[in-house]
C-alpha cells in the first residue's frame, strides 16, 4: 500500500518517567469512594498483551509513563509521539535499551512505552528517554477519506491491513458500538490523547467482548468519525489501540488512542482477529 513516506518528518523528543501522583478519595460510578492505584511511573506488573480489565487500580498505564516537565514541550511529546515510535533509554542502568510507544493518555497527558520485561524490571523510575517521533501527517494513496494519525509507518507496514475492492480490511480484537464511548467526547482532536470505552454495563461488556480486552489490542469504534475530534456519524469507522485499563469512574473505561478514521461507509472494514495486539506486531518491526 502506497503512502507519503518520503514526506514524513522524523524528529527527536525528550521525556522522563512521570512519577505517580495522589490527590485523595474520589467517587466511582457506584457511589463508593476509593483511593486506587492510578497513572504514572514504571508499572512492573502489567504490560501490553495483559488484560486491561478487573485490575486493582484505575486508568493503569502498562510499561512506562513518560512526560516532559515543560507544559508546551510535553504537549509536543504527546501530540507528535506515534504508536510504534522507537524509544531509547538515555540514563540509568538500562541506558541504550530500546522500546516502543504504545499510545497517549489525555487528561494526565502521558505518553506510554513498552520495553521487554527484563528491561522494565531493572528500571528505577528516574530514567530519561529519546522518542523518535515519526508518523503524523501520513496519507494513504487512493484513500483520501481515511485520516491517519498517531501511527508509526514502520508499524503500519507490518500490520495485516489489506486493500480489497476499494476498502481497507483492518484486524481488530473487538468492535465497539458508538453508544459505549464516553470520556474524551467533545475533544477537538484525537492527536493528543485518547477517549474511553464506558464499562459500567456488565452485560454490554460481555456482549461486545470488552471484558476480554487487553492492553495493546486494536479495536474498531463503529459509527464514530474522529477526523477532527470524535462524534457520531453513521457508517463511519475509527481504529484505535487500548492504552490504559478500566476505571471505576462514571463514563470512563479502557482508553483508545485513535490511529485511523473515516467518515464514509465501507471504507474501513474491521475483521476480528484474536491476536490483533501490539505484542503480536512489535517483534515484526525491522529497525
Amino acid at each position: 500500500m502506497k503512502y507519503n513516506k518520503d514526506k514524513l518528518v522524523k524528529m527527536a523528543l525528550n521525556a522522563r518517567v512521570d512519577h505517580p501522583r495522589m490527590s485523595g478519595f474520589y467517587v466511582g460510578h457506584d457511589g463508593k469512594g476509593r483511593m486506587p492505584v492510578g497513572t504514572g511511573g514504571v508499572v512492573y506488573s502489567h504490560e501490553i498483551g495483559d488484560s486491561c480489565m478487573k485490575i486493582a487500580g484505575d486508568h493503569i498505564e502498562p510499561g512506562v509513563s513518560m512526560a516532559n516537565p515543560g507544559q508546551k514541550e510535553n504537549h509536543a511529546v504527546e501530540t507528535l509521539s506515534c504508536v510504534g515510535n522507537e524509544v531509547v533509554i538515555l540514563s540509568g542502568e538500562q541506558k541504550g535499551k530500546k522500546g516502543y510507544v504504545t499510545g497517549t493518555h489525555g487528561g494526565v497527558d502521558h505518553t506510554m512505552a513498552y520495553f521487554p520485561k527484563d528491561v522494565i524490571e531493572k528500571m528505577d523510575g528516574t530514567e530519561n528517554f529519546l522518542i523518535k517521533s515519526y508518523g503524523q501527517g501520513m496519507k494513504l494513496e487512493g484513500f483520501e477519506s481515511v485520516h491517519m494519525m498517531n501511527l508509526d509507518p514502520d508499524l503500519f507496514e507490518v500490520l495485516p491491513v489489506y486493500e480489497e475492492e476499494g476498502h481497507l480490511s483492518w484486524p481488530v480484537a473487538a468492535c465497539i458500538p458508538a453508544h459505549l464511548m464516553g470520556s474524551g467526547l467533545g475533544s477537538q482532536t484525537m492527536m493528543e490523547g485518547d477517549y474511553d470505552i464506558m464499562t459500567q454495563d456488565e452485560q454490554a461488556n460481555r456482549r461486545y467482548g470488552i471484558d476480554k480486552l487487553r492492553f495493546g489490542d486494536f479495536v474498531a469504534i463503529l459509527d464514530h468519525d474522529c477526523t477532527y475530534g470524535p462524534h457520531y456519524k453513521e457508517g463511519a469507522v475509527s481504529i484505535g489501540v487500548i492504552v490504559h485499563s478500566d476505571s471505576f469512574t462514571s463514563g470512563h473505561g479502557p482508553g483508545v488512542t485513535v490511529i485511523a478514521t473515516t467518515p464514509k461507509k465501507n471504507i474501513i472494514l474491521p475483521r476480528i482477529e484474536e491476536d490483533a495486539n501490539l505484542i503480536t506486531y512489535f517483534p515484526q518491526m525491522d529497525r
